[in-house]
């Protein structure tokens, strides 16, 4: 039986058959607080008369069907999330009462209550296939059509949906109906509902194209953290820069953001109404990376607008270049048109280490995927999709240059606006604008999978003069292909005690073929110390350090004063670190060394994560307290030395807060949350509270009646999520236990709170507690996705595996299940992505014993 499951052959064949006029829903939300009625008018044509085919619809009750006047049973006709509809006429209007269940998973119309004031808040999300669990659909994003939604619900709230929000007319004791407009044409996906008891701000940008009313909104209890003047600033850049570069005026009317609580994810681009997760609006003090990530999401939505809602892929073999698109020109955005010009990088310190990660676990897939069926494309929203696609057009716009390459997508906008395309469509569109032959290059980037590693082959005489140079160019084993990658290299030299870039001939820009590629360019002059190869980071590559350029950055890159050069250089030195070739202690030693100075706060943010990571699972067991040790020390060396009121200071304060593990450091955390111990310049506000506690509680000195007090203190939503994870890190049997039966057996769990208390379950210093759990897991792992869904079964897959407990019998363990366990393929390939990181912390292990 298909179930929610929809193959690719399925849409095309259903695709090939209908196509539709309109889409009238209803929605009425004063039902109750289980469900809402919904009523759906679809009109449609069939090109074969007397064809069968279905309509989608998951989680009805009460349902009622009618298909061209005649009354169909329901019992009969609906099963599996499915509406058989056979005999069907030339012209056809299907109607589809039903109701349905309110989500607490954040698919379909998630509902919500704040504990802060007993406010309610609906907000919808339908990528991928969710529109469905809202109102009866085909469910696939090349059935386009307008949507004429009205929804009636208590008067006094706000109602926001695709189009522009209409004045509500009475409907009786207490509530009211919202008409809205008709809609452009647009996938089901895109949809949306926003309603609730949510407050809201104004404006317009007014542009060369006219006028587009802006709205922003979230619930009322954090509305005094909504920064409109940043966010109304931002989103006016945006348009200003895209309607310039697409050549196409905005095509949605009007722009509502949205702040909506315990959202899955950071953002959805439904056209017109786009939601993010409040978390958007912090309620404490944030680092400059915090506002530098929410700006690019915040442009990686608007430019959704052109690409993927304006223009909208065919099927979702193409989501990649939906996402890539988007991802990279929010970056884009960002450097040209906003204050944020360093924006690149810190897409190298985070995106672009989240991509390299992906693609060497073994669920890599080429950025286009293969996505036969919806079952592949809800697992396939990663870092290769989103960060390695960006990278990839990156250097397609180096390849064929910026200006063609935007002459080909303006064209693209107009050929297919309102309708739906292919990569290939996109593909010709730039080989005509560009002159440059495309499909092979598209073929060995796009098509392929696994990340190659670029490594710089110098030899010099004995006056240090260059004899020989050239690139090197390798794959892994199973990914062998080797692409074609235009390159900048750039030479460096210590002066003065700086490492400063050679000014004159410090930098070659070539194309990298095959295994070797030579560089005469470089031969005869002198070697620097240190070689960068993709300097600019044009390329999406692993680079390596040759020996001197390695002893190098180790010793002087706190000397550095270019922030993405360092960049490189922190992804290089991690790579190595991950790939066993850098021992773990100086990798740890080097980013203690290089955060004294380090002036991008993505670097600063992230690098105690990576070495976090590495002190946990990368160091040797025999070695691994002394490490711990010097890293605990480091940050607070880092910590003390930081200037009062900096954003360093609050990034070494967080990581001080989870390196804490002697009796002296967290006898700080407990002074500091406490209050008798203060730091100049340092506010101990709600979220850092939390860390300082949550600190505490994993080393078994705060137990319950502690963290109550802590949340009596912080009874908002956020409280009762921080304090659930609080709970699951406490060293005990029960504790975990607790967790365990909240995340994984109880459905009734909220899904952000769910997600706290699973990616706050393992903890390496914590093996011995969490020992049962390696079994646990793999029998839940079993049937966790059918008995579970999408978003509760991956949260506990990922967030849960237990990596805490790795050993070579682990290891083991982990493989006998993945060759004999029946679980679903997703299931299995978010396991064997646990394995695959299993296998690597063993590798650098024996690395960092030599």
């Amino acid at each position: 039986m298909p179930g929610t499951n929809l193959t690719r052959d399925e849409a095309a064949t259903r695709a090939a058959l209908l196509s539709l006029d309109s889409a009238e829903v209803t929605l009425d939300l004063t039902v109750g607080d289980k469900v809402f009625a919904s009523t759906t008018v679809l009109r449609f044509t069939c090109a074969t008369p007397g064809s069968t085919t279905f309509a989608d619809l998951v989680g009805g009750t009460d349902v009622q069907i009618t298909l061209n006047g005649a009354e169909l049973d329901a019992a009969e006709v609906y099963h599996d999330s499915r509406i058989a509809l056979s005999g069907l006429a030339a012209e056809n209007e299907l109607t589809v009462r039903a109701l349905l269940p309110y989500s607490h998973t954040g698919e379909g119309l998630h509902r919500f209550v704040d504990p802060a004031d007993g406010k309610v808040y609906l907000y919808t999300q339908f990528e991928v296939p969710d529109a469905r669990r809202v109102y009866a659909t085909f469910e696939q994003p090349d059935l386009k059509t307008v949507f004429d939604f009205t929804v009636t619900a208590p008067e006094g709230w706000a109602v926001v949906s695709n189009a522009v929000t209409p004045e509500p007319t009475p409907a009786g004791e207490g509530a009211a109906t919202w008409t809205f407009p008709t809609t452009d044409r647009m996938s089901t996906y895109i949809t949306a509902l926003v309603a609730g008891e949510y407050v809201s701000k104004h404006d317009t940008y007014t542009g060369a194209h006219g006028d587009i009313p802006l709205g922003l909104f979230c619930r009322a209890s954090v509305r005094e953290h909504l920064d409109a003047d940043e966010l109304f600033e931002l989103t006016k850049q945006g348009f200003a820069f895209f309607e310039e570069k697409f050549d196409f005026p905005y095509p949605f009317g009007k722009y509502d953001q949205l702040f909506v609580p315990e959202y899955n994810m950071g953002a959805m681009e439904n056209a017109g109404c786009v939601t993010f997760r409040d978390e958007y609006l912090p309620r404490s003090r944030q680092t400059h990376a915090f506002y530098e990530q929410r700006a690019n999401t915040v442009l990686h939505e608007m430019a959704h607008m052109w690409f993927g809602d304006l223009v909208t892929m065919k099927w979702w073999d193409d989501l990649w270049l939906n996402e890539s698109f988007a991802e990279w020109a929010s970056h884009w955005a960002l450097v040209e048109a906003t204050k944020y010009t360093e924006a690149w990088t810190g897409f190298t310190n985070a995106r672009k280490n989240w991509a390299y990660r992906q693609d060497q676990l073994p669920s890599t897939h080429p950025i286009a995927a293969d996505n036969h069926d919806l079952e592949a494309v809800e697992v396939n929203f990663d870092g290769i999709t989103y960060a390695k696609g960006a990278s990839t057009l990156k250097q397609l716009v180096a390849w064929v240059g910026i200006d063609e390459f935007l002459a080909g997508l303006r064209a693209y906008f107009k050929a297919h606006a309102f309708s739906n395309s292919t990569f290939a469509d996109l593909l010709a569109s730039l080989e005509e604008e560009s002159g440059r032959e495309l499909t092979s290059w598209a073929a060995e980037w796009l098509q392929t999978s696994g990340v190659n590693t670029l490594t710089p082959l110098v030899e010099a005489d004995a006056s240090g003069t260059i004899t020989a140079f050239a690139v090197g160019q390798s794959a892994a084993q199973d990914y062998p292909t080797l692409r074609r990658h235009r390159l900048g290299i750039g030479l460096y030299d210590l002066v003065d005690g700086r490492l400063q870039r050679r000014a004159e001939g410090g930098y070659v820009e070539v194309d990298v073929r095959g295994e070797r590629t030579e560089v005469p360019e470089l031969v005869g002059v002198r070697r620097p110390d240190l070689v960068l190869l993709n300097d600019g980071d044009l390329t999406y590559a692993k680079i390596r350090l040759d020996d001197v350029s390695l002893a190098t950055a180790v010793a002087h890159m706190d000397t550095v004063e270019d922030t993405l050069v360092r960049a490189l250089l922190w992804g290089a030195t991690w790579d190595m670190t991950r790939d066993a070739e850098m021992a773990a202690g100086d990798f740890v030693d080097l980013v203690l060394t290089g955060l004294a100075t380090e002036t991008d706060m993505t670097a600063v943010g992230r690098l105690p994560m990576y070495a976090g990571t590495t002190v946990a699972y990368y160091t040797a067991p025999a070695r691994r307290a002394a490490v711990k040790e010097r890293w605990e020390a480091g940050l607070r060396t880092l910590l003390e030395n930081a200037d009062p009121g900096s954003d360093a200071q609050l990034a070494f304060a967080r990581a001080y807060a989870g390196a804490a593990h002697t009796d002296a450091a967290l006898d700080l955390v407990a002074a500091l949350l406490d209050g008798s111990t203060t730091l100049d310049g340092l506010d101990v506000d709600t979220d850092l509270r939390w860390a300082l506690l949550t600190s505490l509680a994993a080393a078994g000195r705060a137990e319950e009646d502690r963290i109550a007090a802590e949340l009596e203190r912080d009874s908002t939503i956020s409280g009762q999520e921080r304090a659930a994870a609080a709970r699951t890190v406490r060293p005990t049997a029960e504790a975990k236990a607790s967790a365990w039966h909240d995340a994984v057996e109880r459905d009734d769990v909220a899904n952000e709170t769910q997600r706290q208390i699973a990616y706050s379950f393992g903890r390496a210093d914590q093996a011995d507690v969490l020992a049962p759990y390696l079994e646990r897991y793999l029998a839940a792992a079993d049937t966790l996705w059918e008995d579970k869904g999408v978003q509760r079964a991956s949260t506990v897959l990922v967030g849960m595996f237990p990596l805490p407990l790795t050993s070579a019998e682990s290891l083991a363990r982990v493989d006998a299940w993945l060759s004999s366990s029946p679980a679903n393929p997703a299931a299995k390939r978010y396991v064997a992505e646990g394995r695959s990181d299993m296998a690597r912390a063993l590798a650098a292990q024996e690395r960092d014993a030599r």
